[in-house]
């Protein structure tokens, strides 16, 4: 399994804007594309919603992203804890991959 080098982190009432860097699973000159597919693994506690394609460059980490290479989306809810998240996407390339990679986010007290 490989995860996400960052550590995503958000309080409990916090609503955040997530982005994960899809570069090291493209193979050149590929891109992402549909629309990816977001999933808290073990509990149901974190509210996942507008998971998109970037359709802008994007900085991640102090790096910038070009547009289709990473997956965006926006996390509410969760209490205190550790969160796996599995990111899912579809690729251009012929035949169509699909990537997968999985992260962990941080929910801390307010």
């Amino acid at each position: 399994m490989s995860t996400a080098p960052q550590i995503r982190s958000k309080t409990e009432s916090e609503v955040r804007n997530v982005a994960v860097d899809m570069r090291g699973k493209l193979d050149t000159g590929e891109l992402l594309t549909g629309t990816p597919t977001v999933i808290e693994e073990d509990t149901a506690n974190l509210t996942i919603t507008n998971q998109a394609i970037n359709v802008l460059p994007i900085v991640i980490m102090g790096q910038t992203v070009p547009i289709a290479q990473a997956v965006q989306f926006k996390v509410s809810g969760g209490l205190v804890g550790r969160y796996s998240v599995r990111v899912t996407c579809d690729t251009d390339s012929v035949p169509a991959q699909t990537l997968i990679e999985n992260l962990i986010l941080m929910v801390t007290p307010d």
